[in-house]
C-alpha cells in the first residue's frame, strides 16, 4: 500500500515534466498509477470479502508510537475501489478534454494525481492523525484544483471560500480525533471504532469530528461551497467533487458509525442533517439553468442521502448506503463527463440555449440517460438496487425508534422526487429538441478517446444492477459489524418481487415526473418562494463582519508604539508567572549573596549602568551605558571561570552596540521628553518586577532540580570526542544539532534585516572605489598615498588618519586572529562563533574607517553566499557521517606524522566549525551592507553630491 502512496507522488511530482515532454498525452501515462491502485484493490477482493483485512504498518515517529497505518478492509475496499478507479479514467477523459496548447496542464495533471494519492491514504489510513494529514492534504489540493491558474476572480473565490470552510471543519475533526485518541488510548482508528467509550469527552469529540465530516461532504448549512466549486474545470468536479473529495465526509461517518451510532447527538444530528441536506440541495437543483449547477445542487442532495444511510447505525441501511456510494460515484462522475463533452463540443452549459443534441450526439445521450436513469432510480441500474434497499430498509424498521424510521423515510422519499425532477430536467435540457430552437450546432465531435471514460463508468453502474448480489460479500460484511433492527435481513439484489418499496419506487418516478410536467408552475413558485437571504451571503457576512472587528481590534491594540507593546507583554510576564511563584513554588533553603566580592562591584557598576540608561536622553549614549551592563555580565562569566561565555559575551556585545549605533543614525538624537514622570515611574517599577522576577526564578529553578545535570557527563564525552574545550565540543558535537538550528535562525534574521532595508535587490550591488572612481570620471585605484583603499571616498571632515592608520595596521592581524580562536577552539578558548565575531568585528573597522567602499574592498563577496555556504558546510558535515555509516553529524578524527610539524590530529567537527564560522561572518557583513552601506548609499541618493571632473564622490 505504501508502494501505491509512493507511486502517486513520484507521478505528481513528474507530471509537468511529462507534459511538457508529451503535452497532454502525459495523461495516458498518469493514468497508469491509479489504474495499477485499482488492480491490486481488486486483487485484493477475495481475502478481504473471506474476512482477511490487509494491513501495512511503517514507523513514523517511534519515540511517539506515531506510524503510517494502513489497513484494507471492506469499507475502505469500496472507495478505494472507487478513488483510483474514477481517477484513472478522468485522467484518461483528460487527455482530450484539454486543449493542445492550454496553459497550466502540468499543473492540472500534478494536482490530480496527488489529490488522487492523497485521497487513497485517506481511505487506507488506521491512524487518527495519518488520516488527517491526508484529509488536510485533499483539501489544499482541492483549492488548488478549483483556483486554476488564479486569472478567474470567482475561481479564486470559490477556491477560499471551500479552503476555508473544509479547513474549519478539518481542525475541529483534528481537536475530535485527539480527544477519543486519548479516551481510547491508541491513535489506532480501527480499535477507538471497536471500543469509543463514553461519557462527555468522548460525545463531544465524536461531534467535532461529524463537524469535519458535515464541512467537506457539504452538508446543510455549509452546502453552499460545493455549486461554488464548480469553477473548476469539469474533471475536477467529476473527480473531486462527485466521485472522491465529497465523498470524504460520507466515509468518515460510515467510518465511526459501527462505534458512535449509539452515542447521544449521533443519530439525531447525522439523520436530521442528511434528509434536510438531500431536501435543500433537490430543491435548489430544480430552479438551476446550468447543467454543471444542476448537477452540484444534485450532488449536495445525494450527499445527504448518502449520509443518512450510512450514518444511520443500522446493517439493513448500511448495506444500502455502501451500495448507493458506489451507484452515485458512478453515475454522478458519469453525468459531469458528459456535461464535458457537451461543453467542449458546442461552447456552452446552459440548457436555454441546447437544443437537439440527442440527434446529433447520440453515444453521449445514451450515456447520459443510462447514467441519470440510475440517478432517478430506475431498473435495471445499481441507484435503483441501492434506493429500493434504503426504502425496504426503513419500511422494515431499520432504526431503533420506529417513528423516526417513518419520518426518515418520507423526508428520502419527498427527496427521491425531486432527484427525478432534475434529472428529467437534466436529460430534456441537454438533449431534447426544444420548440422553437434551433438545433445546437456541434463544433467539435467527441473523440473515441473522449468517449471513453463515461461510457465505461455507465457500463459499470448498469452491470452494478445487473450483478447486484456481487458486491453482497463485500457490502454485506462491513454490515454486519452494525446491529440490525429489522426482524429479516434482505440481501441486495435487482428484484425482490412485488413489495412496498417497489411501490415507493414508482411513486418517486412520478411525482419526479409530475415536477416536470409542471416545470412552469413550479418556477412560479419557487420565485414567490425565494427567500433573500442565503447561507452563501451569511458566509461572505460574516467574513466582512470578522475583517471589521479584526480592524477594531487591531487599531484598539496596535497603536504603534513599541513601549507600549513591550509594556504589556511585561506586565503579564510579572503578573501571571509573579504569582504563581509567590504563592506555589518552594523557596531555596539557603541563600549566598556572593562567592567573591568583585562580584558585588561588579553587579554594583551594572545596576547604575541600568539606571543611567533610564535617565540618559541622548540614544548614543543610553546604548553605550546598556552595552556596559552586558560587558559587567561578561566579567561575571570571567569571575566564574567561563572563558569561552566570557570571550563570546564581550563580542556579541561589541556587534550589538555597532548595530545599535547604525540604526541610531537615521532616529533623532535625543530621547522625546512627551511622556510624564508618572508614566516614567510606572515603567521603572516595572523593569525592577521583571528584573526582581527573573532572579527568582532562576533562584528557585536551580534549587529545584532533583536529578544529575547532563552536563556531568560533558567533561567526559568532550574528551571522548578528542576535545578539551567543554564548551565548543558541546556546540560543534554534543549538542551540534541545537547549533545547526540555531545558525538557521541567524540567516533567518539576517534576511529579514536585509529585506527590511534594501529597496532594490536583496542585497544590492557591491560598491567598490574603483567604481566610484570611474563615475567621477576617472578610471584608477584609490592613490598610494591612502591608508585605505577607498578612504579618498570620505568627506575630508570626517576622516580620521588615527582610525585609518590603525586599522591598516591591526585588520590583517585580527583575522588571522579570528582563524586562530577558529582552529584552536576544540581545545581552547574560541570556536567558530567567537572567530566569526572577531572576522566580522574587522569588518566594522574597515568600514567605520573608510565607508561603504571601503567595506566594498575589504569583503568584495555577497553574504547571502557566505551564509548560504555556512549553512551547507554544517548542514554537510552531518550528511557526510550519515553517507559514511554513521549517526547524523557523528563525530571522527584523524591523525598524521607530518614533517616538521609532527603529529597533527583532526577533528570532523572543525568542518561544522567552519559552517558556523562563514555564517557568523555573513551575518555581521549582511548588517553591515544593509544597515551600514545601504542606508548611506540611499541618503547619498536622497541628497546627491556635485562632482566635477576628476574629483573622488565623497560623502
Amino acid at each position: 500500500m505504501t508502494a501505491l502512496l509512493l507511486a502517486h507522488l513520484v507521478a505528481a511530482l513528474a507530471a509537468p515534466v511529462l507534459v511538457r515532454w508529451w503535452g497532454r498525452d502525459a495523461f495516458l501515462a498518469l493514468a497508469l498509477v491509479p489504474a495499477a491502485g485499482f488492480a491490486w484493490t481488486l486483487a485484493q477482493l477475495s481475502a478481504v470479502a473471506s474476512g482477511d483485512d490487509v494491513r501495512e504498518t511503517v514507523p513514523w515517529v517511534p519515540a511517539l508510537d506515531l506510524s503510517v497505518a494502513l489497513r484494507l478492509d471492506p469499507l475502505a475496499l469500496v472507495f478505494a475501489g472507487l478513488v483510483t478507479g474514477v481517477g484513472a479514467l478522468v485522467l484518461l477523459y483528460c487527455s482530450r478534454y484539454v486543449e493542445p496548447d492550454a496553459e497550466g496542464t502540468g499543473r492540472l495533471a500534478g494536482c490530480l494525481t496527488a489529490f488522487a494519492g492523497s485521497m487513497l491514504a485517506l481511505v487506507l489510513a488506521d491512524d487518527v492523525y495519518l488520516l488527517y494529514v491526508a484529509w488536510e492534504l485533499t483539501t489544499v489540493f482541492s483549492f488548488l484544483l478549483i483556483g486554476g491558474s488564479g486569472t478567474s476572480l470567482a475561481a479564486r473565490r470559490a477556491a477560499a471560500q471551500a479552503l476555508v470552510l473544509t479547513t474549519a471543519g478539518g481542525l475541529a475533526m483534528l481537536a475530535g480525533l485527539v480527544v477519543l485518541a486519548h479516551a481510547a488510548g491508541t491513535s489506532r482508528l480501527s480499535a477507538i471504532v471497536a471500543d469509543p467509550g463514553s461519557g462527555p469527552a468522548v460525545v463531544t469529540g465524536v461531534l467535532l469530528v461529524l463537524a469535519g465530516a458535515v464541512t467537506k461532504s457539504a452538508l446543510v448549512p455549509f452546502h453552499f461551497w460545493l455549486p461554488a466549486a464548480m469553477e473548476a474545470p469539469t474533471p475536477v468536479s467529476a473527480y473531486l467533487h462527485a466521485a472522491a473529495m465529497v465523498k470524504a465526509g460520507v466515509y468518515l461517518v460510515a467510518r465511526l458509525a459501527p462505534g458512535a451510532a449509539d452515542l447521544p447527538g449521533w443519530r439525531p444530528l447525522v439523520l436530521g442533517l442528511g434528509v434536510a441536506t438531500m431536501l435543500v440541495g433537490g430543491y435548489r437543483a430544480l430552479r438551476q439553468t446550468d447543467l454543471k449547477l444542476l448537477l452540484a445542487f444534485g450532488t449536495v442532495s445525494q450527499l445527504g442521502f448518502l449520509t443518512t444511510l450510512v450514518g444511520a447505525g443500522s446493517a439493513e441501511l448500511a448495506r444500502a448506503g455502501l451500495a448507493m456510494v458506489l451507484a452515485h460515484g458512478l453515475f454522478k462522475s458519469t453525468l459531469f463527463l458528459t456535461v464535458g463533452v457537451v461543453d467542449h463540443a458546442t461552447g456552452t452549459r446552459d440548457l436555454r440555449e441546447l437544443s437537439g443534441l440527442g440527434r446529433r450526439m447520440p453515444v453521449v445521450a445514451a450515456v447520459a440517460g443510462l447514467a441519470a436513469a440510475s440517478m432517478a432510480g430506475l431498473p435495471p441500474l445499481l441507484g435503483f438496487v441501492g434506493k429500493e434497499a434504503a426504502f425496504t430498509a426503513l419500511l422494515d424498521g431499520g432504526l431503533p425508534d420506529r417513528t423516526a424510521a417513518l419520518l426518515v423515510l418520507a423526508g428520502l422519499v419527498l427527496g427521491s422526487v425531486l432527484t427525478a425532477g432534475y434529472t428529467l430536467r437534466f436529460v430534456w435540457g441537454a438533449f431534447a429538441a426544444h420548440a422553437g430552437r434551433p438545433a445546437t450546432e456541434v463544433a467539435h465531435p467527441p473523440g473515441p478517446l473522449f468517449l471513453a471514460a463515461p461510457v465505461v463508468l455507465t457500463l459499470l453502474g448498469l452491470a452494478g444492477g445487473v450483478l447486484a448480489k456481487g458486491l453482497e460479500p463485500v457490502v454485506g460484511r462491513y454490515a454486519d459489524g452494525l446491529p440490525g433492527y429489522a426482524p429479516e435481513t434482505e440481501e441486495l439484489a435487482l428484484w425482490h418481487g412485488l413489495q412496498p418499496a417497489l411501490a415507493l419506487s414508482a411513486l418517486t418516478l412520478l411525482g419526479g415526473a409530475a415536477l416536470f410536467a409542471g416545470r412552469a408552475a413550479v418556477a412560479r413558485v419557487q420565485r414567490r418562494l425565494t427567500v433573500r437571504a442565503s447561507a452563501d451571503e451569511g458566509y461572505w457576512n460574516v467574513l466582512q463582519g470578522v475583517d471589521r472587528l479584526a480592524v477594531l481590534v487591531t487599531g484598539t491594540t496596535q497603536r504603534g508604539s513599541l513601549p507600549a507593546y513591550l509594556g504589556t507583554i511585561l506586565t503579564a510576564v510579572v503578573l501571571l508567572p509573579g504569582a504563581l511563584l509567590a504563592t506555589v513554588a518552594e523557596r531555596p533553603a539557603q541563600w549566598r549573596a556572593w562567592d567573591s566580592p568583585v562580584q558585588v562591584l561588579v553587579g554594583v557598576v551594572v545596576l547604575l549602568a541600568a539606571a543611567m540608561a533610564v535617565r540618559v536622553r541622548q540614544r548614543l549614549s543610553a546604548a553605550l551605558v546598556v552595552g556596559v551592563t552586558g560587558y559587567g555580565l561578561a566579567v561575571f562569566f570571567v569571575i566564574a571561570g567561563a572563558p569561552d561565555l566570557a570571550l563570546t559575551q564581550f563580542l556579541v556585545e561589541t556587534v550589538t552596540i555597532v548595530a545599535f549605533v547604525l540604526v541610531l543614525r537615521k532616529l533623532p538624537k535625543d530621547v522625546s521628553e512627551r511622556h510624564r514622570r508618572r508614566e516614567r515611574a510606572g515603567r521603572g517599577l516595572l523593569a525592577v518586577g521583571v528584573g526582581l522576577l527573573m532572579g527568582a526564578v532562576s533562584a528557585v529553578a536551580l534549587a529545584a532540580r532533583d536529578a544529575a545535570p547532563v552536563s556531568d557527563e560533558y567533561a567526559r564525552l568532550a574528551e571522548e570526542a578528542q576535545g578539551h574545550n567543554v564548551v565548543n565540543v558541546t556546540l560543534v558535537d554534543i549538542r551540534a544539532w541545537d547549533t545547526f538550528g540555531e545558525i538557521s535562525v541567524l540567516i533567518v534574521a539576517a534576511t529579514g534585516v536585509a529585506s527590511l532595508v534594501f529597496l532594490r535587490r536583496r542585497t544590492g550591488a557591491i560598491e567598490r572605489a574603483e567604481r566610484v572612481d570611474q563615475v567621477a570620471g576617472r578610471s584608477r585605484r584609490a592613490p598610494v598615498g591612502e591608508w585605505l583603499a577607498a578612504g579618498g571616498t570620505l568627506d575630508p571632515r570626517r576622516r580620521s588618519v588615527v582610525l585609518e592608520v590603525v586599522v591598516r595596521m591591526l585588520f590583517h592581524t585580527v583575522l588571522v586572529f579570528s582563524l586562530y580562536l577558529l582552529f584552536a577552539g576544540h581545545n581552547q578558548p574560541g570556536g567558530g562563533f567567537a572567530g566569526g565575531l572577531v572576522a566580522g568585528l574587522a569588518l566594522v573597522l574597515r568600514y567605520l574607517a573608510g565607508g561603504r567602499y571601503e567595506l566594498g574592498e575589504a569583503a568584495p563577496l555577497d553574504p547571502g553566499r557566505l551564509l548560504g555556504a555556512g549553512l551547507l558546510l554544517a548542514g554537510g558535515t552531518g550528511v557526510a557521517a550519515l553517507v559514511l555509516g554513521g549517526q547524523e553529524l557523528e563525530s571522527t578524527y584523524w591523525e598524521w606524522t607530518l614533517p616538521v610539524l609532527g603529529d597533527v590530529k583532526l577533528v570532523s567537527p572543525l568542518f561544522f566549525d567552519v559552517g558556523v564560522y562563514l555564517v557568523v561572518v555573513g551575518l555581521v557583513l549582511d548588517v553591515l551592507r544593509s544597515l551600514g552601506a545601504e542606508l548611506d548609499r540611499q541618503e547619498d541618493e536622497d541628497d546627491p553630491v556635485e562632482t566635477t571632473p576628476g574629483e573622488v564622490v565623497a560623502r
